[in-house]
């Protein structure tokens, strides 16, 4: 009669051990790379974060140091052949150096900014960021004005950051994109 020893297991049981391990692991993983790319969606949003007190925000820009940045919104060729439309603007970034613009200039009918199929480039001053990974627009008016995209060029950076709409915006609501990590995390956490 032969007698089983009692010991560690064979190296076979223990690769399969480590495997299952590695898998678990790897899954974990999966699971928290899709929460963060879902919570920063291609496509643009109601605001999902508050967005500071704006007018705190413009008395505080004074005592701080101003950068300009270069703003460009191309409208849709499906937006009505000019808008009436106020249209207000907010980016900034992963910090919350936010840059507002209360109205573009030139929102109006006799202005030619904002006509269909037309790029408006827009001169805006506010708090030096580092790296625009939010944008929101409002649009307050019954045109129903419809941007295609926007782009912002940061003073240090020749490379913008773009954020592409295509849909009429909703009226008098904050709309748009958050990819900012920690702030879309955030967000999400208070959910």
């Amino acid at each position: 009669m032969a007698r089983r020893r009692r010991g560690p297991p064979p190296p076979q049981r223990r690769h399969h051990h480590l495997v299952l391990l590695a898998l678990a692991a790897f899954s974990c993983l999966a699971s928290a790379t899709t929460t963060t790319t879902t919570s920063s969606s291609k496509q643009p949003q109601p605001a999902d974060i508050l967005l500071p007190a704006l007018a705190a925000a413009a008395a505080g820009a004074d005592a701080a140091r101003t950068c300009w940045y270069t703003v460009q919104i191309k409208t849709s060729c499906a937006s009505p052949r000019r808008t009436s439309d106020a249209v207000s603007l907010a980016f900034g970034d992963v910090y919350r150096n936010e840059v507002y613009a209360a109205r573009l200039a030139g929102a109006s009918p006799s202005s030619g900014a904002f006509e269909r199929c037309a790029t408006d480039t827009f001169r805006v001053g506010g708090p030096c960021g580092y790296g625009v990974c939010y944008l929101y627009l409002r649009r307050s008016g019954g045109d129903g004005w419809t941007p295609q995209w926007v782009r912002v060029y940061e003073p240090t950076s020749d490379t913008p950051s773009t954020f592409y709409y295509g849909d009429p915006l909703p009226n008098a609501v904050w709309y748009g994109f958050n990819r900012c990590p920690r702030l879309a995390a955030a967000a999400t956490a208070a959910q």
